[in-house]
């Protein structure tokens, strides 16, 4: 009935119509402008939107045509320029090329026509060329990979590969009982299909291969790209340098890469400037994007202009170099810009000091650049902000939060939690005691991405992202300042920042520093303030060379402690002098803390003052205290601090034996992004620590992140890191270990989730352990035979099972050449600070196909700290082609190369050229993978490892005990090939037997997993391998042997002398002489074929080659032949001999059946065709081409008695063989196994000719696209 079915569609619709969807959305949670007071300044003060500020973008690089990034809200162009300053857009374009009819041949080989409507008074084009993979961003390029794959190469080959199939099963349904001619046609089907599988699995796409084109049209340089891959130049951009016109273009409808060019050094390099990620352009849409028909979208400056300069070098997956930051530091400084923001960082291993470091420090003392960057992403415990954000004085970090209108808009919670700082986010303090963090801002938003993504805008979060935030807010006060005419420097900004910031209440001070930026109030203080005489005063505040007081070990707080403080005003660059006389500030001091005693007042001018504080942490419970020792102008106490002396205290707690060390919290609570700190004195003798933890609740699963510190002088904090992401689930458990530094303060931090939601109810348990081994590294000599190591246990009952691994084996170099030069402009600071290279080269050869790591030991792990400015290798194979690029951090940069021949070139940069000539004999290392790790045998006493009996097994020792062990030596069969003296083994010994102690002796630290800490580390030293006698008996033979007249060993020494030089000498006259006088000489005859074979006019020569052969043959018994090399013993007493002489016999009757049928192949092949590498039908051919395939077929099969055809020695004649009778898919096997052998242009044409025979284009094409790719004229460029 219609009505009833009414009556059930209005029950089906009710639950679903009964929540009416809110019409609005919450906008102002995207990208966060409420919290920091930037949308209530811009409503106050529209105009003050960053108009008349320049904002450096050091990032990835910034996509010009991405959403919101094409003008600034008064019509300005929103990107002044974009800068690589890496070097991975470099194009050598040295080349200079005139056009010959309107053409120019590419450095690809490919035809170039040159459009008539080009202007180019000189005719003269520098050419280079560019493999589009090397500027391609990951992402991109693996989603054009793939896209190619699926597209181009899936459906041609599938339907290549079918019909061979088809060919091969029509061939056996129809043939059963083969004759040998049908067995080798089988083969060849067989072999088809079996090189289009392999094709298949080892299908590798090098990228597209670009031409570049620069020239000067009489005003400007211009550069054009062949995007076309087709020489069609008219169809594609022509661009200036961005800077005079803002002018791009994209690599591609499928690629969306968009792309500007920069010119340098006369138009001899050619710099292609792509974004490398999507990170940048991310970063400058939250600073100073613009949508006029969206303002909700705008960016927190939309007035601002952006110098976008991409510091992340593409072949290091956009990890920054010190190349690019001193070049972007000189950029920076060139354009005048008022902010940096850098959203970039790695841990130090001291802070605020280094070559880069001092080169920021100048740009923001010297030149007034106010530079922000982000603090971290490496929290939750403590000390762990990064390098520049959170440990260099001259600049603002900013520390990520989270607030409830970003949960709700950006991250679609099921509920608003309260306001918090990232679990994430880096904490202070600095290893030297500076508070680290500065201020915090929203670190998460959704913003506009570059167009290769495929998508408009993307969620990120991270301080990479606060710190454009609170950029953007500093270019909003900025732009208001400069529109007033109010001066301003770094140092009051600062001021006016930290001491107007927002605490947010339940957030510690080392996460969200001095509180939340506050735009609205930080300008209202900056207009209060103009007038006042220390407007513009920083100050040097140090303990030492400490900037803060920071006692974290238990020693240092066993009684009061006197500290000297250092102050000391800074003015700005171009302060007068009456400004330094005249400064007179009467400084009131304050601090909150009972704990700490400072004067009250100083009197301080243009000078040093120092004072004295006494820290008193007697008394002071667990845990962490902190407190500031505040300095105030007494003439205007309302402005805040004039600056602050950070003092933090941790107190651990001493674990005792009584509680077996063991720390055990039965309950404890936990509520969304709450974090529990346990600070531990480890015990002594403690090696490695376990943490147990367990879910009470059971209607609750949650994340927690379980991190542990310690810190090290000189150390960065990730060198004694322990870090785990877990899901607990509900009544779930998880256990952990991590390693520890006994006598160290060991921080151990849970932390739940900020987006965990629900509360929950956690047991956990830490517990020591302590198994030490003496020597606390192992290094062990070949020549030893037996090396002793004694295992103590130092707490506690432990098993030990000790297990050495070898997993790697380390190759040193010495440089084989060294070259110094000074750079050009982009290396040149102010002042005409000039910097230098030295470019050193390595070379080694890789034995069998493996992974490799190279690194430099004395400048690895060193990057912001570095004394040098740069350090970058790149490995080539031997044509020259770049195969991987690594700096300062070694691990992330290992490399898969197959057998060969490579090079490495070092570049290392300082501003001293004689500091660059103390490295000319500087050493690297070569780190080979071993497939399957070799484990030395270990013994429990000496007696057992002499004799190689009773391996050790597992043992308990108790508290207390020692127990010796004994290492035997590698077997000689077990050392990895091209490993030998002044190489050695690497690898670990575990100690523990249980899996967690196991864990431990392995821990990978932190969520990158670039670093590695192995408890006790091995070095197996390898030493000469056994010496191996070649001729058997040979004291038994020279008693035989008659002693040669010293006259015929003169003799004999003469025949091989002119022997060796008849073919450098090319001339017969000494085949004559010789000839005569040895007419049985074999050897004699062997170089007289190579001579011939191996002449310019070779192809003239065929006969004569054949005759050569011929003659050789003639000369060597093949029936004795035969016959020896059957017998399986010989007892004569000359039988080594006889069997060397046999085998070089053997060699040289195949050598000289290869050359013949060779020469016999390449006459019939020059017959039918000038190419030299295809095959036409053989039916028409006249009697000569007859007679010499019926020769070349008899050859073919007396080859075949004495070796396989795979045989190194006959595969160019197994390859010509099987051309010269059409069998295409043999060629194509021999072609490639001579490839694999020797990997050269002319073999790999070989193949592609052999394939386009089979019909197979579709692998032409692919391999003879790679060609310019895989065979570059010239090194690629730092």
């Amino acid at each position: 009935r219609p009505g009833a079915r009414a009556v059930r569609a209005s029950l089906l619709l009710s639950p679903v119509m009964a929540a009416y969807p809110d019409d609005s959305f919450p906008y102002q949670g995207l990208l966060p402008k409420k919290e920091t007071g930037a949308a209530s300044f811009l409503s106050r003060y529209p105009e003050y939107d960053g108009r008349g500020i320049l904002i450096a973008i050091l990032d990835t690089g910034v996509d010009p045509g991405a959403q919101g990034l094409q003008v600034t809200s008064d019509g300005k162009p929103k990107i002044i320029d974009i800068i690589d300053t890496t070097g991975s857009g470099d194009v050598n374009t040295s080349t200079i090329l005139k056009p010959k009819d309107g053409k120019i041949t590419g450095i690809s080989g490919r035809t170039l026509k040159i459009p008539e409507n080009w202007i180019n008074p000189s005719e003269n084009y520098h050419v280079g060329l560019k493999n589009g993979y090397e500027i391609f961003p990951k992402t991109l390029r693996e989603r054009i990979q793939k896209e190619k794959r699926e597209k181009v190469w899936d459906p041609v080959h599938r339907n290549c590969l079918a019909e061979a199939c088809r060919k091969l099963d029509e061939f056996d349904s129809t043939h059963t009982s083969l004759s040998q001619a049908e067995k080798i046609e089988r083969e060849e089907l067989q072999t088809q299909v079996e090189m289009l599988n392999s094709m298949e699995k080892k299908y590798c796409d090098s990228g597209p291969s670009y031409d570049c084109l620069v020239w000067h049209d009489g005003e400007t340089w211009r550069a054009c790209v062949d995007t076309s891959e087709l020489g069609d130049l008219s169809n594609c951009s022509v661009l200036r340098n961005y800077s005079v016109a803002q002018e791009y273009a994209s690599l591609g409808l499928s690629e969306m890469l968009n792309y500007s060019i920069n010119v340098y050094d006369e138009g001899n390099t050619l710099c292609i400037v792509a974004s490398g990620g999507a990170h940048g352009t991310h970063v400058a849409s939250i600073a100073a994007g613009f949508f006029p028909d969206d303002p909700e979208r705008n960016g927190v400056a939309p007035g601002a202009q952006i110098l976008a300069v991409k510091i992340g070098d593409t072949r290091l997956s956009t990890m920054e170099t010190g190349t690019g930051l001193i070049r972007a530091m000189i950029e920076t400084i060139k354009y005048k810009c008022d902010l940096v923001n850098y959203s970039y960082g790695e841990a130090t291993h001291w802070p605020n000091a280094g070559c880069i470091c001092e080169v920021i420090n100048d740009a923001v003392l010297k030149h007034n650049v106010i530079y922000v960057s982000s603090a971290g992403n490496n929290g939750p415990c403590l000390s762990t902000v990064g390098c520049p954000g959170g440990t260099t004085s001259s600049v603002i970090g900013v520390g990520a939060y989270v607030s409830p209108d970003m949960m709700v808009s950006e991250y679609s919670l099921r509920e608003k939690l309260p306001a918090n700082q990232y679990t994430w986010s880096s904490r202070g303090p600095c290893a030297d005691g500076a508070l680290g963090v500065s201020i915090s801002a929203p670190g998460g938003a959704i913003a506009s991405v570059p167009n290769w993504t495929l998508r408009g805008t993307q969620l990120m979060n991270g301080t990479s992202m606060s710190s454009p935030n609170a950029c953007g807010g500093i270019a909003l006060l900025l732009s208001g300042l400069k529109a007033n005419g109010i001066g301003y420097s770094v140092h009051f900004i600062r001021r006016a920042l930290e001491n107007t910031a927002m605490k947010i209440e339940d957030i510690e001070v080392f996460a969200q520093g001095h509180g939340i930026i506050q735009v609205d109030k930080a300008y209202e203080y900056l207009v209060q303030n103009s007038f006042m005489p220390t407007r513009n005063l920083g100050f040097n505040v140090f303990v030492g060379n400490q900037r803060g007081i920071y006692l974290r070990d238990l020693h240092n707080q066993t009684s009061p402690s006197d500290h000297g403080v250092a102050i000391e005003p800074v003015f700005p660059e171009h302060a007068v002098n009456s400004e330094r006389i005249s400064l007179q500030l009467h400084i009131a001091l304050t601090c909150n803390a009972s704990w700490i005693n400072c004067p009250s007042h100083l009197e301080l001018m243009n000078q040093c003052r120092h004072i004295n504080i006494r820290v008193n942490p007697s008394g002071l419970p667990e845990g962490v205290h902190f407190t500031e020792v505040c300095g105030y102008d007494t003439t205007a106490p309302d402005a805040g601090p004039l600056f602050r002396l950070p003092i933090t205290i941790t107190v651990p707690l001493r674990v005792h034996e009584t509680t077996g060390y063991e720390i055990v919290h039965s309950d404890v609570h936990f509520k969304p992004g709450q974090i529990t700190r346990h600070f531990l004195e480890v015990p002594c003798g403690a090696t490695w620590a376990e943490v147990t933890i367990s879910s009470l609740s059971s209607d609750v699963s949650s994340k927690f992140v379980l991190h542990a510190v310690q810190l090290e002088k000189q150390k960065a904090y990730r060198t004694n890191e322990f870090y785990k992401f877990i899901s607990l689930l509900e009544k779930g458990s998880c256990s952990e270990a991590f390693p520890v530094l006994h006598g160290k303060t060991l921080e151990f931090c849970i932390a739940r989730w900020w987006a965990s939601l629900g509360d929950v109810s956690v047991k956990y348990t830490i517990s020591f352990h302590g198994i030490l081994c003496t020597p606390s590294q192992l290094h062990i000599n070949a020549a030893d035979g037996i090396t002793r190591f004694d295992v103590l246990s130092t707490m506690k009952y432990e098993e030990v099972a000790p297990l050495i691994s070898l997993k790697c084996w380390i190759q040193s170099l010495r440089p084989i050449s060294a070259k110094t030069r000074p750079l050009g402009p982009r290396d040149t600071l102010p002042n005409n600070r000039q910097f230098y290279e030295i470019i050193l080269m390595y070379s080694f050869h890789q034995t069998k196909n493996g992974e490799v790591t190279v690194s430099c030991p004395l400048l690895c792990e060193l990057l912001y700290e570095s004394e040098y400015d740069s350090q970058l290798w790149m490995l080539f194979d031997q044509n020259k082609k770049l195969m991987g690029s690594g700096d300062a951090y070694p691990h992330q940069y290992a490399l898969k190369l197959d057998k060969g021949d490579y090079t490495i070139r070092l570049q290392v940069r300082h501003e001293q050229l004689s500091e660059l000539e103390r490295l000319k004999d500087l050493p690297i290392i070569v780190s080979h993978r071993i497939p399957n790790s070799l484990n030395l045998d270990v013994y429990d006493n000496h007696g057992n490892a002499l004799i190689g009996k009773k391996k050790s097994n597992t043992l308990t020792l108790p508290s207390g005990c020692t127990q010796p062990f004994f290492v035997t030596s590698l077997p000689d069969d077990k050392i990895p090939k091209g490993a030998g003296p002044g190489c050695f083994l690497s690898g670990t010994l575990t100690l523990a037997k249980s899996e967690l102690g196991k864990k431990a002796g392995q821990a990978a630290s932190k969520r990158q997993g670039k670093f590695k800490k192995d408890m006790v580390s091995v070095q197996y030293h390898l030493i000469p391998s056994p010496n191996k006698q070649k001729n058997g008996n040979k004291d038994k033979e020279k008693d035989v042997e008659k002693e040669k007249d010293v006259k015929d060993e003169f003799a004999d020494a003469l025949r091989d002398l002119k022997i060796q030089w008849m073919a450098k000498l090319d001339e017969n006259v000494f085949y004559e002489e010789l000839k005569e006088s040895y007419p049985t000489h074999l050897p004699l005859y062997v170089a007289r074929l190579h001579q011939l074979d191996n002449e310019k006019e070779r192809m003239k020569r065929m006969d004569a080659i054949v005759e050569a052969a011929d003659d050789v043959i003639s000369r060597i018994d093949q029936t004795a032949l035969a016959i020896n090399l059957a017998m399986k013993t010989d007892p004569r007493p000359e039988a080594a001999t006889v069997k060397s002489d046999m085998e070089r016999q053997k060699s040289s009757l195949i050598d000289a059946l290869c050359r013949k049928g060779c020469a016999l192949a390449d006459t019939i092949l020059q017959y039918h065709s000038q190419d030299g590498a295809t095959s036409e039908e053989v039916d028409s051919t006249g009697d000569d081409t007859k007679d010499s395939v019926a020769n070349l077929s008899a050859t073919f099969w007396e080859i075949l008695k004495w070796t396989e055809l795979t045989d190194s020695k006959v595969l160019t004649f197994a390859y010509k063989h099987a051309l010269v009778n059409k069998m295409h898919g043999r060629a194509l096997k021999f072609a490639i196994k001579l490839l694999e052998d020797k990997p050269n242009k002319e073999n790999w044409k070989n193949c592609i000719q052999v394939m386009k025979l089979l019909g197979w284009r579709h692998c032409a094409s692919f391999t003879e696209s790679s060609l310019s790719i895989m065979f570059p004229q010239e090194y690629a460029p730092f």
